[in-house]
């Protein structure tokens, strides 16, 4: 149940009255209803909110009474999903006594007055928030210490800033939203929200502002009007989610049939597949229907679509008998999940970066500086050339929908996997020496801030074996791939490659080395590279073991598939800011599967290792997936409802 405040204090707005003859607090309490808000009260001060928010069980919604916007502004800011406190952020100018903001990557890092800012100011603050369940003692304790003068929300907001909550920046774009003073004021912004068709803009806003080159000009110019279809037929997005994944493999067993006809059809609908991956949250921004298990749910449903068109790719290479097209689609799936991995942790990275006081620089500041104020005048001049080539480089996910669609279509499979490694390496080694440089320049000890533990994927062995601090973590972990890398080397250099299993324990011994950094603290400047460095010894370790043992290339390909599931579902559930999976300690840790498998290796047995290990790391996904997202849930709803006495005793 959504609680939404009014605060009136402080605000000299307070006793205007709209073109309708309301005042506008009362048609401020009318539209946060419209929003969503299941209960609306008002508050004289903030003695009197601290009051209401002691009570409240559910997300508290607060404005001001100075503010004229749409409808879907609020509505907007109630149901956002970038997390669970988010304040309202205008492009206004400065005003004095209410509150600038400094934001970076949509957070804000710095409230206040624009004199006291910790750098430039990027926005002020609109004048209402939506503060989460976990942060309302925060709220209140804000609420109870923010005296002084100006408006009571602009104190507030201020002083839930300054005692360390994570807010989220909640920007207007095409919609209406302006802060008043005066009667004049109010008119004017009255006349500027009716000037605007509120649906026609929640529409376009369903389109995201900033995607890459492809998305941009070849999905977007379109998509809104099957976002509009979908709409009215009722259709959620997971339910386009599940179309999209139809399409996708549809696509892929064409690639794997081959022939001109099929290859050609195979791109098609890869195309609209990958339309509909984007209608999908389109959908969710226009019906502003969001959900955690939503978000999850197309963060793995993209992975696994992209992961099974290489697959089909892959069939499709050995059997047109172009090569060994199982080891080239292995080779991009790894390439593309060790590099998703970093992604992830860059931008862990660069968040904590921005949470962080900033500090002096000398004069310019060194080269991670110029790359940071390069970075940032590149991303601020949106259309030029350079703002394209930057996105455009890094092979994000459209340019690679678009590059196998056209490279299977006018050349076939062998020509797609290898563009696509291409690229691929191409684009790592650019953002991975920027990334370095600039991460060298930020010096954020990332890892001090999560559960290392957890996101290493560490099993018992590895929590058990002793530290070697001297060495440090990330440089252990690139030992740890060392070993699997020759040991593959070797292995596809020989024949029969059945020789080199006397090698297996060799190469586990060097990736166990990988362990002796999981007690030591992870604060290098560079120790956000660890779970990818980890990911990939597991990966190279895996395949190595397949080559020496002869095991079928879709065999390790699938062992392979079911390692990045479940790596993948630990990054989502990073984003998302979720616990670990219920079955997490099952999974063995990488350096419990790898033992298993050098022992099945050294027995003789890598493909009945492969595909037992493989058939049960599945199951344990699945159903960790169905007691995260249905099991328990469903019980914590039946206990909430539970009446006392009805078998359990009565809260305390």
């Amino acid at each position: 149940m959504t609680l939404a405040i009014v605060l009136a204090a402080g605000t000299p707005a307070a006793g205007l009255t709209t073109a309708t003859g309301e005042s506008l607090a009362n048609r401020l309490a009318a539209q946060v209803r419209r929003a969503g808000a299941d209960e609306v009260r008002f508050a004289a001060d903030l003695d009197e909110l601290a009051a209401l928010v002691d009570t409240a069980t559910a997300p508290v919604l607060i404005t001001g009474t100075d503010l004229v916007a749409h409808t879907a502004v609020l509505r907007h800011l109630a149901t956002s999903p970038v997390g669970p406190t988010v304040a309202l952020v205008l492009g206004d100018p400065p005003v004095p006594g209410r509150s600038a903001v400094r934001e970076e990557r949509g957070q804000v890092v710095d409230a206040g007055a624009v004199d006291a800012l910790d750098g430039d100011v990027t926005g002020v603050f609109g004048g209402a928030l939506r503060v989460g369940v976990d942060d309302l003692p925060t709220l209140a304790a804000a609420a109870r210490a923010a005296g002084g003068p100006g408006p009571a929300v602009d104190r507030l907001f201020a002083g839930l800033a300054a005692l360390g909550t994570l807010i989220f920046a909640q920007r207007v774009r095409l919609l209406v939203a302006h802060r008043v003073e005066d009667a004049s004021g109010l008119a004017a912004a009255e006349a500027a929200v009716t000037a605007v068709d509120e649906d026609r803009a929640e529409l376009r806003l369903s389109v995201k502002e900033k995607d890459d080159f492809f998305t941009t000009y070849f999905v977007s110019t379109w998509s809104p009007q099957v976002v509009r279809l979908a709409a009215r037929l009722r259709l959620t997005p997971t339910g386009v989610t599940a179309i999209s994944v139809l399409f996708a493999v549809a696509a892929a067993v064409l690639f794997g049939v081959g022939g001109r006809p099929a290859l050609v059809s195979g791109a098609v609908l890869l195309y609209l597949g990958f339309v509909l991956d984007c209608v999908d949250g389109q959908l969710a921004r226009y019906t502003r229907h969001f959900s955690a298990w939503g978000g999850w749910l197309d963060t793995m449903a993209d992975r696994a679509k992209e992961y099974l068109v290489y697959a089909g790719l892959g069939f499709g290479v050995s059997h047109a008998g172009l090569g060994n097209g199982w080891a080239l689609a292995i080779a991009a799936m790894t390439l593309q999940t060790v590099r998703h991995m970093t992604d992830t942790w860059y931008g862990v990275l660069h968040d904590e970066a921005a949470r962080r006081p900033r500090t002096p620089t000398g004069a310019g500041g060194g080269i991670g500086d110029r790359l940071n104020a390069a970075s940032t005048r590149v991303q601020a001049d949106t259309g030029s050339v350079s703002y394209w080539l930057k996105r455009t480089v890094v092979f994000p996910i459209g340019e690679r929908w678009a590059l196998i669609a056209l490279t299977v279509a006018l050349f076939n499979p062998l020509v797609s996997l290898i563009a696509v490694l291409v690229w691929g390496a191409l684009a790592f080694a650019y953002t991975g020496a920027l990334r370095t440089l600039r991460a060298r320049w930020m010096w954020v000890p990332v890892l001090d801030t999560v559960d290392a533990t957890l996101h290493r994927d560490d099993g018992p062995l590895a929590r058990r074996l002793p530290v070697v601090r001297p060495m440090g973590p990330l440089t252990l972990a690139v030992i740890a791939a060392l070993g699997p890398a020759v040991l593959l080397v070797a292995a596809l250099l020989s024949d029969p490659p059945d020789g080199l299993r006397w090698a297996v324990p060799v190469a586990l011994l060097v990736l166990l080395i990988g362990g002796l950094g999981a007690g030591a603290a992870h604060n290098g400047p560079l120790d956000w590279l660890v779970p990818a460095a980890l990911r990939a010894a597991e990966y190279l370790f895996a395949i190595a073991v397949g080559v020496v043992g002869d095991v079928p290339g879709w065999l390790i390909f699938g062992y392979v598939l079911v390692l990045t599931v479940h790596h993948y579902d630990l990054t989502a559930r990073l984003e998302k800011r979720q616990a670990a999976p219920p079955l997490h300690g099952a999974t063995l840790g990488w350096e419990g599967r790898s033992a298993l498998l050098a022992l099945a290796a050294i027995v003789g047995t890598a493909g009945a290792g492969l595909a037992t290990l493989g058939a049960y790391l599945l199951v344990v996904f699945v159903v960790s997936v169905v007691l995260a997202w249905f099991v328990r849930p469903a019980r914590s709803t039946r206990a909430s409802v539970a009446p006392v006495g009805a078998g359990g005793a009565a809260p305390r």
